[in-house]
């Protein structure tokens, strides 16, 4: 296994994220695009977590899963929310023990079980500082290009970003849809003197009714590529929107490479061709056949 901070340290970084499944059918789904992605050779993937029990056991077995029987090097996921502080200890020491050496530390939405307690720890800050106590992990931390939604203004979310990567070795972005939105990012940082590198958060949006569950899940689109999007499906369907939307992610992560960015991170929502397809148009990896 290799940690992140050491990769990024050597080149650019291509990375997928995937979410563990839930039952028998989402399990083939992914195990059926982890063999299709395995050949783009990533530098890394990543494995989120919701919370609570069940979520982590997933997160755990996936992570472990792919670092023993596969060739990706696999980050797991972990939030404060609804754990105690000895709690993510344990779920950190666990990790260890397994060989996991990279970590994405997160705050966390607020449980939807009414059951559940806020947790003893309100901060990825705080996460951060817990798993260097435990040591031998590369950390990363989660960047909103649009501002956390939480976030009372711009300056003070950035103000908090900036004091978050002071203390881990990387981030990685919400995901947004114009390189603009990269370049505020980066020259707000570049003012508070942060220089540990954020890695662009890609969705590749596929189908009109992606669109509206944008919004609340991080970053409405924008309208021109709303426009573009719905005039794709008035002249072909739904399969031009997908060709068009794979177009879009495509043009995005150009114009972020001539950024000079120092990766690219693929939300992949456990499917491959999307992120296959990119690849092969800024020839990054193999042509693969999109099947996926």
């Amino acid at each position: 296994m290799t940690r992140i901070a050491d990769l990024l340290a050597a080149g650019r970084t291509y990375s997928f994220e995937f979410f563990p499944p839930k039952n028998d059918a989402e399990l083939a789904t992914l195990a059926r695009t982890i063999s299709e992605l395995q050949p783009l050779r990533p530098s890394f993937v990543s494995v989120t977590y919701r919370g609570g029990a069940a979520s982590r056991q997933r997160t755990f077995d996936l992570v472990s899963g792919m670092l023993h029987t596969t060739s990706l090097n696999p980050m797991a996921h972990l939030i404060c929310v609804a754990h105690s502080r000895l709690e993510l200890a344990e779920i950190l020491v666990s990790l260890r023990k397994a060989g996991v050496e990279n970590l994405m530390a997160l705050g966390g939405d607020p449980p939807a079980d009414p059951d559940a307690g806020p947790g003893e720890l309100a901060y990825a800050t705080e996460l951060v500082e817990l798993a260097r106590a435990i040591g031998g992990f590369s950390v990363g931390v989660a960047a909103h290009p649009a501002g956390h939604p939480r976030s009372t203004s711009r300056d003070s979310d950035r103000d908090f970003l900036a004091a978050k990567l002071e203390m881990a070795d990387f981030g990685v972005t919400q995901f947004f849809f114009e390189a603009a939105d990269y370049e505020g990012l980066m020259a707000d940082l570049a003012r508070r003197r942060v220089r540990t590198p954020v890695l662009p958060g890609i969705l590749p949006v596929t189908s009109l009714g992606t669109m509206g569950r944008l919004g609340p899940m991080g970053a409405a689109a924008p309208d021109w590529m709303e426009a573009r999007l719905r005039g794709a499906h008035e002249a072909g369907g739904a399969d031009a929107v997908r060709q068009e939307g794979i177009a879009l992610a495509t043009e995005l992560c150009a114009d972020l490479l001539k950024l000079d960015v120092p990766g690219l991170h693929f939300y992949t929502f456990n499917t491959s061709s999307a992120t296959r397809e990119i690849y092969a148009a800024l020839g990054l990896g193999p042509a693969l056949a999109a099947t996926g």
